[in-house]
């Protein structure tokens, strides 16, 4: 490799667009879409539109009907084509496309009935073919895709069209692979309710349009947004086909982007400002890669990876790599709400004061014990006020034979003892019919959801109760945003932003530890890190904010890159072993659970193997062998 100050690689074989955040780049690609409507308007021709489902494009579905209603956007010259539909499926179905389209956008603007087109996923298979060679001639005669909307799945797949699927594929039906089942899950209640097959537009006719926007948001899609990008033109990786199309582009947000080579390695592309936090990335990336300890590295090292630059400013390795071994070292703690009567100077918490009140915020009834178990036991274990603040009900994620379950034994405990209580009967019974009845995918009444919560709340205490948390300081928010039965959430609203500033406001915390785990693909870890940054913005006025520092911790899906992490917490096997009993108070999400996505492992597991993990780069770089790791990183407002 060439000398660093040379270096300027372009990995990136798609032009990209980076913003700040999904609402962001979502109203660039709307304005785009608007702008081309509005060019067409002018030259009184139609505007010929690919659209795309799924969670990705609702915030530009939103901004153009925004556009519409506020700013006089027509859609009365667009025809619009859609990707994808499952098969079989009637379009009245919860989770047809045909339906997410009109709820989304059609039934919102002014264009004409017979002017949008989705695939039919009720057509009997003797038809499909046929149907499928008329929806690509109707393209055609409206003179092709003017603009293409795309998003992307975590296997790469564009439409529905899954890896596999070859440049001139055209459309058809198409077996989904497992991970778009799994995924798709969570709108039909379970992998096992999920069609198995699709209709999906060809990767042929997509490449064919004349101007293609693909959108990804989210950490959980950097992994393969980065294959797309910067890896090979692959069938197993159809996206990588627009690499080959001369006016295609990828928008994305930051968490998204984390992922991408001028993100992991940016001084490969430029030069940069060399802070603390960018050496500290640089040094243990550089470990990382060569698979040596940070005060193994040479002035070779650093001369043939692109960091001869960082090596003029310290002289020599040897100087720069006992500093960054003395930073991370300093991550590294037993104590996560500081060591009383010690010098905390380069300590990651403070000593003072040494008795500290603590509010975890656990966005589901398990996110406390899955994601940070082993701190929040040393917490308690170490004399701190812990305060457990669970802020959504995580009702949907039980099972329904498991609430049948407990239905039944109120019933059974009703009848044996003899208790009488008819309002109580009545609810209980109520369910019971509900649970019975109930179709597939359907949403469960109010009563089912009462007791799905109630089986939650007594999971939590129960966990609570073996940390050893007093319950007076056991806070159920139950955040109204999330009360919707269904895996599409409400926007935030005021009473969710009152419950957390309330609970903060009541316990004047010196600690916060908050879900960070952007990477969850249900989205709500991140509503509820949003009013949870709201509510400190609101408060930080508050005198007893002044002592109150924030950490955030992540979940089950992701773990935080080690150059980030401030505060690593060690954990023994016994210690492990402890947490692991901690988590099976959650019975309900133990053996299957209902939202898991494609991973087959279940929460313990998979908090284990990331906390172990963690703790294994900390040994790869050097740095003493433990046996697990739990790391958070400070956020300041």
């Amino acid at each position: 490799m060439a000398n660093g100050n040379q270096i300027h690689i372009n990995f990136e074989k798609i032009p990209i667009s980076i913003y700040e955040s999904a609402d962001r780049a979502s109203k660039s690609v709307a304005k785009e879409i608007a702008d081309l409507i509005r060019a067409k308007q002018k030259a009184k021709k139609t505007a010929v539109l690919g659209l795309a489902t799924g969670s990705s494009p609702k915030k530009v579905y939103a901004e153009l009907i925004r556009l519409h209603k506020e700013e006089g956007l027509s859609f009365k010259n667009v025809i619009s084509f859609n990707l994808d539909e499952y098969y079989p499926l009637q379009p009245s179905a919860p989770q047809s496309y045909h339906r997410f389209m009109k709820e989304n956008l059609f039934d919102h603007v002014d264009i004409p009935q017979n002017q949008f087109h989705v695939p039919d996923g009720t057509l009997g298979m003797e038809s499909i073919k046929n149907y499928c060679e008329e929806y690509e001639k109707k393209i055609d005669e409206n003179g092709g895709l003017d603009f293409q909307l795309l998003g992307i799945g975590r296997n790469g797949h564009i439409g529905f069209n899954e890896p596999g699927s070859h440049i001139d594929s055209l459309t058809r039906v198409i077996t989904l692979d497992f991970t778009t089942r799994s995924d798709a899950g969570l709108d039909f209640g379970g992998l096992a309710n999920v069609p198995r097959k699709a209709i999906t537009l060809g990767v042929k006719k997509i490449m064919q349009a004349k101007r293609i926007v693909l959108i990804a948001w989210g950490e959980h899609k950097s992994p393969i947004i980065r294959q797309a990008v910067e890896g090979p033109v692959t069938e197993y990786v159809p996206s990588s086909y627009l690499q080959g199309h001369p006016n295609a582009q990828i928008v994305m947000d930051e968490s998204c982007a984390a992922g991408l080579s001028r993100r992991k390695t940016p001084w490969l592309f430029d030069s940069v400002e060399w802070s603390k936090p960018m050496i500290k990335k640089a040094v243990t990336h550089l470990a990382l890669e060569l698979g040596k300890s940070i005060l193994m590295l040479t002035n070779e090292d650093y001369n043939e990876n692109g960091l001869s630059e960082l090596l003029a400013r310290y002289g020599q390795a040897y100087d720069i790599n006992i500093e960054v071994f003395n930073w991370v070292q300093h991550t590294i703690t037993g104590w996560p709400g500081g060591k009383p009567n010690a010098d905390d100077t380069y300590r990651p918490e403070r000593a003072v004061p040494s008795k500290k009140r603590v509010l975890i915020f656990s966005p589901h009834p398990d996110d406390d014990i899955i994601s940070m178990g082993g701190t929040f036991q040393r917490l308690v274990d170490q004399g701190h006020e812990v305060h457990v603040a669970y802020q959504t009900s995580g009702n949907i994620a039980v099972a329904d034979d498991e609430a049948l379950r407990f239905v039944e034994f109120v019933i059974d405990f009703n009848s044996k003892f003899n208790l009488k209580n008819e309002s109580t009967d009545k609810l209980y019974y109520e369910a019971n019919g509900s649970l019975e009845k109930k179709k597939k995918g359907e949403k469960d009444t109010d009563a089912v959801r009462a007791i799905k919560g109630l089986i939650r709340v007594s999971e939590a205490k129960n966990t609570c109760r073996f940390v050893g948390v007093p319950q007076e300081n056991i806070h159920f928010l139950n955040m109204p945003f999330y009360e919707t039965g269904a895996v599409q959430k409400r926007p935030l609203g005021e009473e969710d932003f009152k419950l957390v500033v309330d609970v903060i406001r009541e316990v004047k915390p010196h600690q916060i530890y908050a879900a960070g785990d952007l990477a969850d693909p249900h989205g709500t870890h991140k509503v509820c890190l949003d009013a949870v940054v709201e509510a400190l913005q609101r408060l930080k006025s508050e005198p007893f904010m002044k002592d109150c520092w924030t950490w955030l911790y992540k979940g089950a899906w992701a773990e935080w890159d080690i150059d980030l992490i401030e505060m690593a917490v060690p954990m023994s096997p016994d210690q492990v072993m402890r947490k692991r009993m901690g988590v099976f108070k959650h019975q309900s999400q133990k053996d299957g659970v209902v939202y898991q996505g494609n991973d087959a492992r279940e929460f313990w597991q998979r908090a284990e193997d990331r906390n172990r993990a963690t703790a294994q780069l900390y040994n790869k770089l050097g740095l003493a062998e433990y046996a697990a790791m739990e790391a958070f990183v400070r956020m300041k407002l």
